[in-house]
């Protein structure tokens, strides 16, 4: 067991990047990366050799790893003020000087995207002798990709343009909402009967909480907040939605999400198999809101009580009780998965607490092979937290062990397998949890399984299609008002909560705070990577030595595609039977949740 974490380990240590913002180093690693970059640029800028022969091609890619390995296009500038601003999205010099190395980043961008554009202009006929030739086989999906990419890319000069301009006509926008919400506070009722201060990400987890008095202030507090910067909100939307459709316009890309597609390595066929398989299964939700209602002693939910747990599930964990409880299932799953979350305990490379200005949610971020991973929570000694902290773990012992095995070049996850690390450490850690509880527990947590599931699959496929039709409208009408948006909105949330969740008032603006539908169809990977990794965890459960073929396909990378690495496991993507399988074991845990609020006269 380990010792109680003290306040500084609870946040990041960025010292392998920087000291602090004003450190010394940061002008001096800047004109490296600047030196580093053009350096590159300079050699290979005018030459035309490496797109004609693959030995030459060879030597090129070989410099251009070792340049993304080290330096990228930001180097520990870019990394270290997007963390910080993470932290503080309210600190406006924080926001400046991450403006300014975003500036520079996006110059060397575009300084250095002739390499890949004239990889990816190879023409058809000399395609394969490249592919085939064996010294480049540890580039060969990498250069398959830019090959696939090619139909839809521009030319050099209007790709700069594009880079250019995405932080003013997408980036600003997005953060400019968010940091807005960020600013939020108001007076709550606690659950001591009092009242408090909460900031926008504390009011959000209260808006679920068992209290009714609590969640229902909390909620009010949330669609006041909402209301007051969808004007904003409906602006912002429509000038990224304009953005995008311009973009793709541009590329002759004939569907909104194709270009999320082609950037995840995955065939539009396959997702749209699985939205579908998805979509057809909505009574599966609309049966267990209506088993949750029933449970609740409600005739309806309203919208911000969906998520209300259910039962006594009352223990509270503390970071460091998360993290032992964590520990012990990894170090049964396998001991290098613990090793890697140890090290991330140790090197502090976890920021733990909410406070004000920091961003809402978690998440796991990786940028350049050479540096630190970084894990942010917002930890409130929920079960759900303890959860939460898994699936980011999961993120993390993905990015650590793609670090063994992959170069710079293949140093990434397609979203369609990103997800799939984190929901197999997560419905783990669930599970040692129910191993040794009475009926009444048992029940509980299988409710908040279903809850999960639920949001995990049918919700992230139910906001899929809001967006599809989103984009659609918005290139039909060209514009979008609040009030459409909020309508389409709720209507998409409605198919798959059906009649026994109210699209209460206030639940219109929902989108405004929903940062996924600004990372343009996202959601999808949420749905297959839990598919994926209920699979994954069968398998391992019938063998449990099974688990190194599950570290084989966690240090895989970008080395192939999503369809090939799956198929290595036994696992047909493109194969409807295969998202049915994974969907009916939803239904199997609703009817045995059903079966067993029977038996205890619950319903």
């Amino acid at each position: 067991m380990m010792k109680s974490l003290r306040k500084k380990q609870t946040t990041w240590n960025l010292d392998p990047l920087f000291k602090d913002d004003n450190d010394s180093q940061i002008e001096k690693k800047k004109k490296i990366v600047e030196r580093k970059s053009h350096e590159f640029i300079n050699k290979w800028k005018s030459r035309k050799d490496y797109f004609k022969k693959p030995i030459v091609l060879k030597q090129a890619l070989d410099e251009y790893e070792n340049w993304q390995k080290n330096y990228g296009t930001g180097g520990d500038e870019g990394y270290y003020f997007w963390l910080r601003t993470m932290q503080d999205q309210n600190d406006s010099e924080l926001k400046a000087k991450f403006n300014k190395i975003m500036d520079f980043s996006n110059k060397i961008q575009t300084d250095v995207e002739f390499f890949t554009l004239s990889i990816a202009k190879i023409p058809l006929k000399s395609q394969k002798k490249f592919l085939e030739y064996k010294p480049l086989e540890n580039y060969k999906h990498f250069i398959e990709k830019l090959f696939a990419e090619a139909r839809y890319l521009l030319s050099e000069a209007e790709e700069k343009i594009l880079t250019l301009q995405f932080t003013t006509s997408h980036l600003n926008w997005v953060k400019m909402t968010s940091g807005f919400l960020a600013k939020e506070e108001r007076r709550v009722f606690l659950e001591d009967g009092k009242e408090g201060i909460k900031n926008f990400s504390e009011i959000l987890t209260l808006s679920s909480d068992k209290n009714k008095a609590v969640r229902d202030s909390a909620a009010n507090a949330l669609n006041e907040i909402l209301e007051k910067h969808s004007d904003v909100a409906e602006a912002e939307m429509n000038s990224v939605l304009a953005n995008k459709k311009i973009n793709d316009e541009l590329r002759k890309m004939p569907r909104p999400d194709l270009g999320r597609h082609i950037s995840d390595d995955i065939d539009s066929k396959t997702v749209d198999t699985l939205v579908n398989s998805v979509s057809n299964r909505f009574d599966i939700s609309k049966r267990y809101y209506k088993l949750k209602a029933r449970l609740m002693g409600l005739k309806k939910l309203k919208y911000h009580e969906r998520n209300v747990e259910y039962g006594n599930i009352d223990k509270k964990y503390s970071y460091n009780e998360s993290v032992n409880l964590i520990y012990k299932v990894l170090k049964k799953l396998d001991k290098r998965f613990l090793n890697i979350s140890e090290n991330f305990i140790k090197n502090n490379q976890i920021d733990v607490y909410p406070k004000k200005g920091k961003t809402s949610g978690a998440f796991c971020s990786y940028n350049l092979i050479c540096q630190p991973t970084y894990i942010l929570l917002n930890h409130t000694d929920k079960l759900r937290d303890v959860l939460t902290m898994a699936h980011e773990f999961g993120h993390g012992i993905n990015n650590e062990l793609m670090k063994e095995k992959q170069n710079a070049l293949n140093f990434k996850t397609s979203l369609s397998t990103a997800e799939v690390a984190s929901t197999f450490m997560e419905d783990f850690i669930l599970q040692e949890i129910t191993k040794q509880t009475d009926d009444e527990l048992k029940l509980a947590i299988m409710i908040m399984r279903l809850n999960d599931d639920i949001s995990t699959i049918f919700r992230q496929i139910a906001c899929y299609r809001f967006e599809q039709e989103l984009h659609n409208n918005f290139r039909k009408k060209g514009y979008l008002s609040k009030k459409e948006i909020g309508k389409l909105f709720q209507k998409h949330m409605s198919s798959y909560m059906g009649n026994f969740v109210e699209q209460s008032p206030g639940s219109e603006n929902w989108w405004v705070l929903w940062s996924h539908i600004r990372n343009f169809f996202y959601n999808y990977s949420y749905a297959s990577g839990l598919l994926i990794s209920k699979s994954l965890q069968n398998s391992v459960k019938n063998n449990p030595k099974f688990i190194d073929r599950v570290k084989d396909f966690l240090s895989a990378g970008s080395s192939d595609s999503p369809k090939n690495i799956f198929k290595k496991l036994g696992i047909n993507i493109t194969d409807k039977t295969f998202w049915d399988k994974g969907i009916n074991e939803i239904e199997n845990l609703l009817r045995e949740a059903t079966r067993l609020a029977e038996k205890l006269g619950k319903i």
